[in-house]
């Protein structure tokens, strides 16, 4: 018979009530959360008719007023103007069309043409029944997020102009690559409502000397500039734009002029002309324009640019 008596170690103590964990645990969620990218909004394109893409939080910011000229008001660039309305007139409709590259000198009005050719299109497919063409700008540097975004329009209702001003690529800069998949190659390919332009001061998007240190390294010289000629074969379309004479310079001045009703005499407009666009050593559509502003200042009217 075990008469021990029950020692301490022997007694069950009641145990502690254990902690109440919701708390803690709806703190790490709420942090996870702020953690936790936020979810991307569907865009709403019946909010605009151009957009800008922001890459960073993937989404289109709407564009209240597009700064853009008249059609008309585009002179010297009579060819080039008609081939791309009619490259973008065929797209709005649904007809085959291709990217186009606009490039050449500076100043000349080639981001000037896209816009102008988006709205002056736009309003023609609309009244014809239509859907209404959409504009999307892409910064240069965002080019990477391109097949990103073309993933966002694919499915959207409507036809899209992806527009990228003052397109080129450095030495060292190898998202080229993702602009050639996301407009030709891959396995999706382009979506069937967005077409790609392209302003640029280079033929070939890529600088000379790029070019010329592949062609020196490369195994096979010739395949090595193949590689790099061949980012400019994705656009079927290549619109040049070159220096304008005198004579079509003062008729982009003159346009303006009418355009806005400045009252000065010919022959004083003219002389003030050249005289600007001599001491900015350059003439173009742009050097037109500003002098027409500076113009319109002098004269003390109002111009809504």
């Amino acid at each position: 018979m075990n008469n021990r008596k029950p020692s301490k170690s022997d007694v069950s103590l009641p145990a502690a009530p254990a902690a109440d964990l919701g708390p803690t645990l709806a703190r790490i969620a709420e942090a996870l959360e702020r953690l936790a990218p936020a979810p991307r909004r569907a865009a709403d394109f019946s909010a605009a008719d151009a957009f800008v893409w922001h890459a960073e939080g993937e989404r289109l910011q709407p564009v209240a007023k597009v700064n853009r000229v008249e059609m008309g008001l585009l002179k010297g660039v009579d060819r080039v103007r008609d081939l791309l309305a009619e490259n973008t007139l065929r797209f709005a409709r649904g007809l085959p069309a291709n990217n186009a590259l606009l490039w050449g000198a500076r100043g000349m009005g080639k981001s000037s043409l896209v816009k102008a050719a988006h709205a002056e299109i736009g309003r023609r497919v609309v009244a014809e029944g239509g859907r209404a063409l959409k504009l999307v700008e892409i910064h240069r540097e965002d080019i990477e997020s391109l097949p990103t975004l073309m993933g966002l329009l694919r499915e959207a209702p409507y036809p899209f102009i992806v527009f990228c001003d003052d397109l080129s690529f450095d030495a060292d800069d190898t998202s080229y690559k993702s602009l050639k998949a996301a407009l030709e190659g891959g396995v999706e390919g382009r979506p069937a409502n967005v077409i790609f332009y392209a302003t640029s001061n280079r033929r070939h998007l890529l600088p000379r000397d790029m070019m010329e240190n592949e062609r020196s390294t490369a195994i096979n010289p010739g395949e090595a500039v193949e590689e790099k000629v061949s980012l400019s074969d994705r656009f079927g379309l290549w619109l040049g734009f070159h220096k304008c004479s005198q004579d079509e310079y003062l008729d982009m001045v003159h346009g303006y002029v009418r355009h806005f009703r400045l009252k000065a005499p010919k022959a004083q407009i003219e002389a003030d002309a050249l005289e600007w666009a001599t001491t900015r050593g350059a003439r173009s559509g742009r050097t037109a324009w500003q002098f027409v502003q500076d113009l319109a200042g002098r004269l003390g009217v109002r111009i809504d640019s």
